[in-house]
């Protein structure tokens, strides 16, 4: 019996011997795979181009920018900086902060993340422009009141413990006019006469791009997406540069525009390793499948579809996801609206319009079986505080919470029900939501709830008020005229039958100004509050102030004759 034991023996210890040996042939390989794998998406391995393709010519002038790049995105042995932890398979729900204008203090956003969070959102979409403190040669980009470094450190903190993913969005193309605003970039212009776009064949810009987004993303580092804008960009093809480039390249814009991207695009995967880019989808919709194929941008890419409209056309949207999925991305956003999207200088936020939108939009997520190929990542619900970096202010942030729950509440709820009525009521402290008239009832306990009602009362009373009691009152008319403001004459007796209650009325509003505006510095800037005065204050009340000046000057004046 001691001779088959000993046997069995020595075969366990060979079979064991055998497996150990096969684990470390596994092992090699794998690693040996994992490296290729690397190679293949570092930034040296020609991830543009073709095997065998010839590597672009670099000229001296062009590596200087490069090493300049370089400098500016930190040290070489960090190039390649590992972000975050792996993409969340979850579906979206951003929320956009247009920072390029009426931008909030970090101390009102401590207040409105977790309500974002309450309402259905995890992820917020920063637009930051100007708001962003750049440093060293970019330092002239940002604005006077621009958040500091521990600002955006404590956005970020606050983010998180609302679990609110942070998406940095930087525009790359269009919709520069923040930096080609500065003399000092004016030469990077597409159009030499507008600040709206790139020209995408001047070595600096690349060069300002990835210095731009270098710093943006150095403090994002636990950042899973970037969006890169590149819509509107308003137009590419006429500078002179690209003419000449289009003249020899069989007059192709949507070829030059993604030469553009994919340098960009390209930048960042060499450099933020696992980080994937979102962008705006509206330029992609004229170019053919087969050109964004050859561009090799949807490895990293996503397109973002954005439509604003209440009732758009849903059937329109599947084309393009059909078509983006042909040209060989993996996953798709869609953009929505709660508010800034219905004129320049809208002040109030009509409710059925953005809640009608955000419908629409439901119909497309819950299509989107139809499309095997293609997966639905993640739905922005835009906030524009600007058309551009011109326009004038839209609707304030608090001004669009009403319309922001509504439209966040329907996404969560697969529609506006009852039971997601009750539950936006109950977050904002209302008694009752009038979609068709854009009203609220009740109070409201919301962040920013103050501005809301004040907002309010000054888009629908104000102008009326001021242009009943001067426009309105017979004596007045009769008695107190532009020609006796003018001439500064005027019989006491009759115009104190108006006067009192013209003072009564400017008392009233002056007093609820100054209390609209120290709510308004509660959460905005300086610049912010004058311009929102400006705007939709001044107008008026200069009018009242100015009637009231005369009035008293001439009451004084006892009734003296008529000044020659």
């Amino acid at each position: 019996m001691a001779f088959p034991r000993a046997h069995k023996l020595n075969l366990l210890r060979l079979a064991v011997l055998l497996i150990v040996v096969l684990a470390g042939i596994k092992f090699i390989f794998r690693e040996r795979d994992t490296l290729e794998l690397h190679k293949h998406s570092s930034k040296d391995s020609g991830f543009w181009g073709k095997a065998g393709e010839a590597k672009e010519e670099i000229t001296p002038g062009s590596r200087a920018l490069e090493l300049s790049a370089v400098k500016a995105a930190g040290p070489k042995h960090e190039s390649k900086k590992q972000l975050s932890k792996a993409i969340s398979s979850r579906e979206m729900r951003l929320v956009h902060l247009d920072l390029k204008g009426a931008a909030p203090k970090v101390s009102y956003l401590e207040q409105v993340f977790p309500l974002l969070s309450k309402l259905g959102a995890n992820g917020i979409l920063v637009e930051y422009e100007d708001m962003f403190p750049f440093q060293g040669e970019l330092e002239t980009l940002k604005s006077p009141y621009a958040y500091s470094e521990d600002d955006i450190e404590k956005i970020q903190r606050l983010a998180e413990l609302s679990e609110l993913e942070v998406v940095p969005l930087v525009q790359t193309f269009g919709h520069v006019e923040f930096i080609l605003k500065h003399d000092k970039y004016r030469h990077l212009r597409e159009v030499e006469r507008f600040p709206n776009s790139f020209n995408p064949h001047a070595p600096d810009t690349l060069s300002l791009l990835k210095s731009i987004l270098s710093q943006v993303m150095d403090k994002h580092r636990h950042a899973s997406w970037i969006h890169i804008g590149a819509d509107e960009v308003f137009h590419l093809g006429e500078g002179m540069d690209s003419k000449n480039w289009i003249s020899h390249n069989n007059g192709d814009v949507g070829k030059m525009y993604l030469s553009h991207i994919k340098e960009v695009v390209n930048f960042i995967v060499s450099q933020y390793q696992g980080l994937q880019v979102l962008m705006w989808d509206d330029m992609l919709r004229k170019i053919s499948e087969g050109t964004i194929q050859e561009s090799g941008i949807a490895k990293h890419v996503a397109p973002m579809l954005w439509f604003y409209a209440p009732d758009f056309d849903t059937e329109q949207i599947g084309k393009f996801i059909s078509k983006y999925a042909d040209s060989g991305f993996k996953t798709v956003w869609f953009a929505s609206a709660f508010k800034g999207t219905t004129g320049p200088a809208q002040a109030w936020t009509p409710l059925n319009y953005h809640l009608k939108n955000h419908v629409s939009w439901l119909k497309v997520i819950q299509a989107m079986s139809k499309f095997p190929f293609i997966k639905f990542q993640g739905i922005a619900l835009t906030g524009w505080q600007r058309y551009d970096h011109y326009s004038v202010l839209c609707e304030l942030l608090p001004v669009g919470i009403p319309s922001l729950a509504v439209c966040l509440q329907t996404l969560v709820n697969g529609g506006f029900t009852e039971a997601t009525k009750k539950e936006i009521l109950d977050v904002l402290g209302f008694q009752n939501i009038h979609l068709e008239e854009s009203t609220c009832e009740g109070n409201g306990a919301f962040p920013g709830s103050e501005i809301y009602r004040m907002v309010e009362q000054i888009n629908g009373q104000l102008k009326e008020s001021i242009v009943k009691v001067l426009e309105e009152e017979s004596a007045i008319k009769g008695w107190f005229s532009q020609y006796h403001r003018k001439h500064q004459f005027g019989n006491p007796r009759n115009l104190e039958n108006f006067g009192s209650k013209v003072l009564k009325v400017h008392e009233d509003w002056e007093n609820f100004i100054q209390n609209f505006r120290s709510q308004l510095h509660g959460i905005y800037f300086p610049d912010t509050v004058e311009e929102w005065m400006e705007e939709n204050v001044n107008p008026y009340m200069d009018r009242l102030r100015e009637f009231v000046r005369d009035y008293r000057e001439i009451i004084r004046l006892n009734a003296k004759p008529k000044a020659l």
